[in-house]
């Protein structure tokens, strides 16, 4: 499944990202300003950096939400959280690691690349007119990023202002899990199809394809999971399971890509000024790891068993999560 050449094509990139920005910041000159205006890049410590590595890779294909495990990994992790830091210093501190987990996302988006090589690979096909069928997924997966990228654009700032929040983040969790069983509950009644019961990717029209674009917008709520409501949005326009969890990676490519890009090209200079190059490698490095095991596993799982267990999980996450916030524990 995961091509051969192109695993060594995904090392070699992974390679330029930790040994590019390494030479970068070697010929930096200090800015003696620094102490004022900016945070100490000592906010992350290299194991920090992994375990949200670690994080971001097991969850970002999960129908769990990585955004909100990632908050939660923060909070947990106290990242930022230094009582001697100005107001100025922990706003900075923030954006900079708001940043840093969605540009680790990159580690997650080649793994999926390097699995998804062939049918990423036929989508090129069908951009040069060489492969029909891919053409027309290709279609169907531009129809499926547009929404999001509107409707991003538009209330991206708001929706940072308002939900990215903890507390937000568990009641996401919790309706989701609860959205989760309901779903399972409805494929039973309908008597328990299997992963392939229903249409294949290659049969997904743009205008279906659409269709899961806007309910991905909804994901933009943290702790829903982009994940979850792209395959759910999949099951609800006819696909099988496993052709709506193949069509969540491919959508998840370039949503993925053009968030990480974005908030690159926004944030990345705070990013960089508050977090060394070799925790940003760090972090990438984990995510392409993890993300390749946690991808791996899903598919098998849920070609077995559905999408159950994660509604339990998240419902619990929720319980457990709420709990500790309220007794000051987290």
């Amino acid at each position: 499944m995961f091509h051969r050449n192109y695993f060594i094509i995904c090392l070699l990139i992974l390679g330029v990202l930790i040994l590019l920005p390494m030479g970068g910041a070697a010929v930096q000159e200090p800015d003696p300003s620094a102490d004022q205006s900016r945070p100490d890049k000592t906010v992350l410590t290299l194991g920090q950096a992994a375990i949200l590595g670690v994080v971001e890779g097991l969850t970002e294909y999960l129908p769990v939400s990585s955004t909100g495990h990632l908050l939660l990994a923060e909070r947990i992790l106290s990242i930022g959280d230094d009582p001697a830091a100005s107001v100025e210093q922990k706003a900075l501190t923030k954006e900079a690691t708001d940043a840093y987990t969605i540009c680790i996302q990159i580690g997650a988006i080649i793994a999926v690349l390097g699995l998804y090589f062939r049918r990423v690979k036929q989508m090129l096909l069908g951009l040069v007119g060489k492969d029909a069928a891919g053409r027309q997924l290709l279609i169907s997966v531009i129809a499926g990023f547009l929404p999001a990228a509107v409707i991003g654009l538009l209330f991206n700032k708001l929706i940072k202002s308002y939900l990215f929040g903890t507390w937000p983040v568990i009641v996401a969790w919790f309706v989701g899990g609860v959205a989760i069983l309901v779903v399972s509950r409805w494929n039973r009644s309908r008597g328990g199809r299997s992963a392939s019961s229903g249409r294949t990717i290659l049969e997904l029209t743009w205008q279906m394809a659409l269709i899961i674009g806007f309910i991905q917008c909804i994901a933009m709520w943290p702790g829903v999971s982009r994940s979850l409501v792209t395959i759910v949005g999949g099951l609800l326009v006819g696909l099988s399971l496993s052709a709506a969890v193949e069509f969540s990676f491919l959508l998840g490519l370039i949503t993925l890509s053009a968030a990480t890009g974005y908030d690159a090209l926004k944030h990345g200079q705070v990013m960089l000024q508050t977090f060394d190059a070799l925790s940003l490698a760090v972090g990438v490095v984990f995510a392409f790891i993890a993300a390749l095991l946690s991808v791996k596993w899903m598919v098998g799982y849920l070609n077995r068993h559905g999408l159950a267990i994660f509604g339990y999980y998240r419902i619990a996450l929720s319980l457990v999560a709420g709990t500790l916030l309220l007794t000051g524990v987290i």
